[in-house]
């Protein structure tokens, strides 16, 4: 018991010269008009917005906003169990999923068609005019959207999907 007793004591006698060091410092740097959270560095803020969008906008022509990470960006043919999206005037774009849930906001133009993956919804937000379209699409299923609905050129600017 008396070990423990000693031990305890000189953990708290540490910790109090620690803290003398470390706040001492503190205030030595306030009383040199310093500022302590000059010496620390920024917070990482997550923002949600796609990696690498301006470069996908400038190649693809489409626009990646935020998205949550569970819906990127894939080549079309490259392995099995992709959602792809058809839009007129530009080839297929495909999209990984993974996790239980996922959403991705972006700006595709003339999308009139789309081929789901295993997820078991898939949901679209669309907007054609002014008019806001949602589309909730099962797994593994083509199906017209957009354009291919009611003649308007839609432009999708949502993807969710929940497993």
């Amino acid at each position: 018991m008396r070990f423990l007793s000693r031990a305890v004591a000189g953990a708290a006698i540490a910790a109090v010269t620690v803290g003398i060091f470390l706040g001492g410092s503190a205030m030595a740097d306030a009383a040199r008009g310093e500022s302590v959270a000059d010496d620390v560095p920024p917070f990482a803020v997550e923002t949600f917005d796609y990696p690498g969008a301006e470069e996908i906008l400038a190649e693809q022509g489409f626009l990646l906003q935020r998205g949550d990470g569970h819906i990127v960006l894939a080549e079309c043919g490259s392995e099995e169990n992709l959602l792809r999206l058809l839009a007129r005037s530009r080839e297929d774009v495909c999209f990984r999923t993974t996790g239980t849930e996922g959403f991705l906001s972006l700006e595709l133009d003339s999308v009139y068609g789309v081929r789901t993956n295993d997820a078991d919804n898939t949901h679209l937000e669309m907007t054609a005019e002014g008019d806001q379209v949602e589309y909730d699409i099962p797994a593994e299923t083509w199906e017209g959207v957009g354009e291919a609905v009611d003649g308007r050129e839609h432009v999708l600017l949502e993807i969710r999907v929940t497993r």
